[in-house]
């Protein structure tokens, strides 16, 4: 992999990018692009009214990947992982990825074995992976083809699993990146594949050929089961679940969102039948330059999620000052999708685990702050893994709000005001009385 330079490096020189150069121009674009917007934005809504994300262009031609695929065929052990495309949606390119070697590569799509790595170790996992393109409709899971029956099978794989594969033309060296699903490296249009006998999971292909049982329900049974997320995940994405005439094929970053909103609805369904905790608590929790903070009050359930892009950051390259976004959602929960983002259903799926564990319900705060030093986006698994190690550490308790805060803050660097700008439970714990509080003062009062 190329050296990263530094972000004054970055700003200052011209790069190229899918064969085009991004010089001076481009970075006047950036200088004149809201930070805010960038935010809202995420690369992929092109908010500015620009063709092509300039801060994206800018990272992908930062991070050619040097690979050491000169021609148009590999073989190697996918880990195994697949990829569904969204452009061009619903004709969408789907594929499989394999990395140029053999042996165990589970880790090499697997987030929940990530958690203590390096970002770089990271990026080098991801661009390890080939990924090979051919088109296809999102009903073709209703009846699938050659291909997509091969990913299929693929997918419900125990281990790795040794493939070969030729390209119609040589792979593009470009890491495409955003916010909501894992980076990944070269790409090239698939001409041939073919794979070895694959071990499956028994516990997906049974739900695989039940077509009588809805997505929904697959998806939290295979999640009860023991199966990783990640693989849930992969597997929906292909359509493999659902009724036989309602199955799709699923963008990944679209994918991914869905299985974390699936499972953390179920799983906050449940909570609310649960007692609430008796006392604040206090979870922080740093890693790869992200600082978490997590705020647990002795409520019924409602939740709330904010992060914080520092200057200097993926989505506030050129801002002066942090900017700050967030969603809510009531005890009777929410209705349209979070504006932040999947990282809130990651989020959401991580604390409504907690929970459910602890058997417990409470309103919860979940604070991100962004440091320079994450210095690129690498998927909304960071946040669901990140938030599960965040609520495994011992919390500080609290009896009042204002201290419980006031413990938080000494790991955050973003002041209360800025936070309680942007939050709505933490304008409620502060300022808003309660009822239950003159009911308590009442009984002071008749002793």
């Amino acid at each position: 992999m190329s050296k990263l330079i530094s972000w004054n490096e970055w700003i200052g020189s011209g790069y190229y990018s899918n064969n085009r150069v991004y010089k001076s121009n481009q970075i006047n674009l950036l200088k004149n692009s809201n930070s805010k917007l960038c935010l809202i934005c995420r690369g992929g809504k092109l908010l500015c009214g620009k063709i092509r994300c300039p801060v994206i262009a800018k990272a992908e031609a930062l991070l050619k990947f040097e690979t050491t695929i000169y021609n148009r065929s590999i073989q190697g052990s996918t880990p195994p992982a697949v990829f569904v495309g969204r452009i061009g949606y619903p004709k969408i390119n789907i594929g499989p990825m394999i990395p140029p070697f053999f042996g165990d590569t589970e880790i090499l799509d697997t987030p929940e074995l990530w958690m203590g790595k390096k970002i770089e170790d990271i990026l080098d996992y991801r661009f390890s992976l080939i990924r090979g393109k051919s088109r296809s409709d999102i009903f073709e899971a209703q009846n699938p083809g050659k291909l997509l029956g091969e990913l299929q099978e693929l997918a419900m794989g125990k281990k790795p699993v040794d493939t070969e594969a030729t390209f119609k033309k040589k792979p593009t060296r470009v890491l495409a990146l955003n916010e909501y699903s894992q980076p990944f490296g070269p790409s090239a249009p698939l001409k041939t594949f073919k794979t070895t006998n694959v071990s499956v999971d028994s516990r997906i292909e049974k739900n695989f050929n039940d077509t009588d049982m809805t997505a929904s329900d697959s998806i939290y049974s295979l999640y009860n089961a023991g199966v990783l997320i990640t693989r849930i995940q992969r597997t929906f994405s292909l359509g493999m679940f659902g009724l036989s005439k309602r199955r799709k094929l699923v963008p990944t970053r679209w994918g991914i969102t869905a299985v974390d909103s699936t499972l953390s609805k179920r799983l906050v369904k449940e909570i609310k039948q649960l007692p609430t905790i008796d006392e604040y608590q206090v979870f922080t929790f740093t890693n790869i330059g992200n600082i978490y903070a997590a705020i647990f009050i002795p409520e019924r359930w409602s939740f709330e999620w904010i992060e914080a892009w520092y200057p200097k950051t993926f989505w506030n390259l050129l801002g002066q000052s942090p900017e700050l976004m967030g969603d809510f959602e009531p005890y009777e929960g929410r209705s349209k999708y979070a504006s932040v983002g999947g990282c809130y259903y990651s989020a959401r799926l991580a604390l409504a685990e907690k929970l459910k564990k602890d058997r417990r319900q409470a309103t919860g705060l979940i604070l991100r702050e962004i440091h320079p030093e994450y210095i690129l986006p690498v998927g909304v698994w960071n946040v669901r893994e990140s938030i599960r190690e965040l609520l495994k550490t011992k919390p500080m308790k609290f009896d009042t709000f204002p201290k419980a805060m006031s413990h938080a803050l000494k790991v955050l660097t973003i002041p209360a005001n800025g936070w309680a700008g942007n939050s709505k439970i933490m304008r409620d714990a502060l300022f808003q009385k309660k009822i239950s509080q003159y009911f308590h003062r009442s009984k002071d009062e008749i002793s």
